[in-house]
């Protein structure tokens, strides 16, 4: 992992009181428009539902799949209008409940996980920490204010993107993706923010018969410049092309392809 798995246990808390932070006093049936048919409310209910599948998952030690009716608030339509005072208490206890649940597991523990090449609790841990990490954005760009996060975080949530995207069993599951492959496609993501030690340059290979990426400033047939967070945006498909703050150099149109057939979560 490349972050400790004590930081994304903190992240979990960390980035759900930023979310908290940020629906404190808004209207919470304002539309999520990078999450069609959700409301801020429902986004929020999403995240803390997760939130306690996976420390079920992570507190009983499970071996195969929880049962389909603990997928807690699946249904998001009987969470349309939202009791701000009770949400904010819930979301705090799901944050704590599963940082909690990592933290007395600890690192590296053999666990059943939806990825079957990452089968221990350090999945539960990095996942769920980024995806509050990209829920609070959608969550905040919805109502209109300024989103920002760590530069460590923003960047190890690119890699799991990136990681998770390249997996060849996304081929069984997005047949699409195969159709990225192809000689000469190649993408290279460059944070224009980025600090030395970092290195903060990702170089995407689609020219094999996998997906491959890695750290690296390469010569690509497109190369995207901009802000890490503005970067992460867009690879998550938060921020529209055309509103992004990027720079794109080479091949637009593979790059958009790209960003289309990569869009499995």
């Amino acid at each position: 992992m490349a972050l400790p798995f004590d930081r994304y246990c903190m992240e979990i808390t960390n980035q759900t009181d930023q979310l908290r932070a940020v629906i404190d006093g808004a209207d919470l049936t304002t539309a999520v428009p990078t999450c069609p048919g959700w409301n801020v409310g429902q986004l929020a209910r999403h995240i803390g539902g997760g939130q306690r599948w996976a420390a079920a998952a992570v507190q009983r030690r499970v071996q195969e799949p929880l049962p389909d009716d603990e997928l807690e608030f699946r249904d998001l339509s009987l969470y349309v209008n939202e009791e701000p005072v009770e949400l904010d208490f819930w979301l705090g206890v799901g944050a704590a409940q599963l940082a909690g649940a990592l933290a007395a597991a600890g690192e590296g523990l053999p666990l059943w996980t939806p990825v079957p090449t990452m089968p221990t609790s350090d999945f539960y841990a990095r996942r769920f920490a980024n995806e509050v990490v990209v829920h609070r954005a959608d969550a905040t760009l919805a109502l209109g204010k300024d989103y920002a996060v760590d530069a460590e975080v923003a960047a190890d949530a690119i890699d799991e993107w990136l990681e998770l995207g390249s997996l060849p069993v996304m081929f069984e599951h997005h047949p699409r993706t195969r159709e990225l492959l192809g000689p000469g496609r190649t993408l290279h993501f460059h944070a224009t923010d980025g600090l030395p030690d970092q290195h903060a340059d990702w170089a995407i290979d689609l020219t094999g018969d996998v997906i491959t990426w890695r750290r690296a400033a390469e010569d690509a047939a497109v190369t995207i410049n901009g802000p890490l967070t503005e970067l992460l945006l867009v690879i998550y498909r938060r921020r529209p092309l055309a509103e992004a703050n990027i720079e794109i150099l080479g091949d637009r149109e593979l790059f958009e392809f790209w960003l289309d057939r990569v869009s499995f979560g």
